[in-house]
């Protein structure tokens, strides 16, 4: 992920942050928490997640698509391609 350092750290405390998460979900379930808790979590947890793509994705589009585009050419066409699927595949989960 090329980039600014302090949006870096930012996603990467994000992700920690989400690991802590699905750790306090897998707790849960070991200690045979209330289902409804467990799925309130998860819900929670992919929220999480989905904010944090959206982050990752704010970034390429600033940073690796717009370089591409000035740059012109076939890359610009295969990085808009690129990060259109990876929006398909956001919108989709």
């Amino acid at each position: 992920m090329a980039g600014n350092q302090a949006r870096r750290d930012n996603i990467v405390r994000r992700l920690r942050r989400i690991e802590g998460q699905v750790r306090g979900l897998q707790r849960m379930v070991e200690e045979d928490a209330y289902c409804v808790n467990v799925l309130t979590q998860v819900a929670a947890t992919n929220a999480a997640l989905q904010s944090c793509a959206v982050a990752l994705l704010e970034e390429h589009l600033n940073g690796c698509i717009t370089e591409a585009l000035v740059n012109g050419g076939e890359q610009a066409q295969e990085k808009v391609s690129e990060a259109s699927k990876a929006i398909a595949r956001l919108v989709r989960a």
